[in-house]
């Protein structure tokens, strides 16, 4: 699974855990909320469906509604969803509550038995437009995920913010990380079929949308249940002949072992697969990686980002890793700590281990709270010094910047870009694609100027 640990992330590697509290801060207390409000938790894959639900809520003409769309990766992500349903209650006593997402597929009895929730959907019904019509008569609707063998494309025509967009490509996954309970609230890998793909992305394209990332729970798993079991570059190739009109294509996590050679091809001659890959890595050392069922070892995620490197010089690379994971000593914590170095990282998405109940590693021996926490900050603090160091670095470059709001974009390396006044683009540059001068460094932003 390589988007477990993407909950607690604020980037686009990103993820998002939304944030939550000026989220809910958003809601109208008392006021009828005229159409309904989605809050979402969790990763990309999420915020792709939330804008599914979105769809068919609006569709069934729903208002005065409020949907909680959580994640089940950490206990802290499900602790932060239940603090929000009881907000979302008391400023808004007279909307309906619905729960949906992973906590929810995973542990459904656990939100029906809050007295501030009214439904409850599972992760397949919460894509299923009969499940926000009329008859809304049974209060917990959650099949079984692990019976579900396909899944449906979903269309969607644009999001709010109308310059990227997520696109599903595939979701479930077939692994089984000792640490990882996605499995059980995201089903086995189903793969997206191409023309599909390429369907929606089309649309979106035609609305506006610069760039698309591909998202899924293990993407790097994609096709093998499809008939020719294209791979990921492959469908990749293919999306991106077909719709020459897209400007971007970015993909999420990627499991260093399962990346295959056409993915690689277009690194190395494909200037629209944008050179920044966030690498599902979860830690540095061998024994670790072994007690974690991954599928890698350190040698081979050094290896996976020289040879990417070799291929794309200016990539840069994110990661997942785990801290305190249990039997975790100082000398494995400080194997993973080097590993930043040794596979040249530059974004790190970093939490201390969280034992999931069913979990083989919550049976294991587990490192104290306090250390696991400790060795995150030591985690997030290299992290901090690579991240400033490449930003640094790109002082005195051109960056070609996908404007998003006026005066603020992302470069190629998803590097906030910040306008400053008297240099801001106009409004109708949202959207577009610029040459942005690189002129310093400001609160971990780069400060550009228009023009190469």
């Amino acid at each position: 699974m390589t988007e477990q640990a993407e909950a607690v992330d604020s980037r686009v590697h990103d993820t998002q855990i939304t944030d939550i509290q000026s989220a809910v801060a958003e809601l109208p207390a008392v006021a009828k909320i005229n159409e309904p409000k989605i809050i979402t938790f969790g990763c990309r894959l999420n915020s792709y469906e939330s804008e599914v639900m979105r769809g068919h809520a609006k569709a069934a003409g729903m208002t005065n509604a409020v949907i909680i769309n959580t994640c089940a990766v950490t206990a802290e992500a499900e602790r932060q969803a239940r603090q929000t349903i009881r907000r979302a209650r008391r400023e808004n006593p007279d909307a309906q509550v619905i729960v949906t997402g992973c906590a929810a597929q995973i542990s459904p009895g656990t939100y029906a038995a809050m007295p501030e929730v009214d439904r409850v959907l599972g992760n397949e019904e919460k894509l299923k437009a009969e499940s926000f019509g009329l008859d809304q008569s049974e209060r917990v609707v959650v099949n079984d995920i692990m019976s579900v063998t396909e899944t449906a494309a979903h269309l969607i025509h644009g999001y709010e913010e109308r310059t990227r967009a997520f696109v599903q490509v595939q979701q479930g996954c077939n692994h089984r990380c000792t640490f990882c309970i996605i499995p059980f609230g995201r089903g086995n890998n189903r793969s997206v079929p191409i023309g599909e793909i390429v369907k929606q992305v089309r649309v979106l394209v035609e609305n506006g949308v610069a760039e698309i990332v591909f998202t899924g729970v293990d993407i790097t798993d994609y096709g093998k249940d499809l008939p020719g079991q294209p791979s990921l570059g492959q469908m990749a190739r293919r999306l991106l002949a077909l719709v020459p009109e897209l400007k971007r294509l970015r993909l999420s996590s990627v499991d260093p072992v399962e990346v295959d050679a056409d993915i690689l091809r277009l690194l190395a001659e494909e200037e629209r697969l944008m050179p920044h890959l966030h690498v599902s890595l979860q830690a540095g050392d061998d024994m670790i990686l072994k007690r974690m069922k991954r599928r890698h070892l350190r040698a081979d995620a050094v290896a996976f980002c020289e040879r990417v490197r070799a291929l794309r010089p200016n990539v840069v690379f994110g990661a997942d890793i785990i801290a305190g994971f249990p039997t975790e000593t100082d000398e494995m914590f400080e194997n993973s700590l080097r590993a930043i170095d040794d596979c040249g990282l530059t974004y790190l998405h970093v939490f201390p281990y969280s034992p999931r109940p069913g979990t083989p590693a919550a049976r294991m021996p587990q490192v104290p709270g306090g250390l696991r926490k400790e060795r995150a900050a030591r985690l997030r603090a290299r992290g901090a010094q690579r991240e400033e160091q490449f930003l640094l670095s790109r002082i005195g470059s051109t960056a070609q910047v996908l404007v998003e709001k006026d005066g603020f974009g992302r470069s190629e390396h998803f590097a906030p870009v910040i306008l400053p006044d008297g240099h801001a683009g106009p409004a109708g540059d949202v959207g577009k694609i610029l040459p942005i001068g690189i002129i310093g460094l400001r609160n971990s932003q780069l400060v550009g100027a228009p023009g190469a």
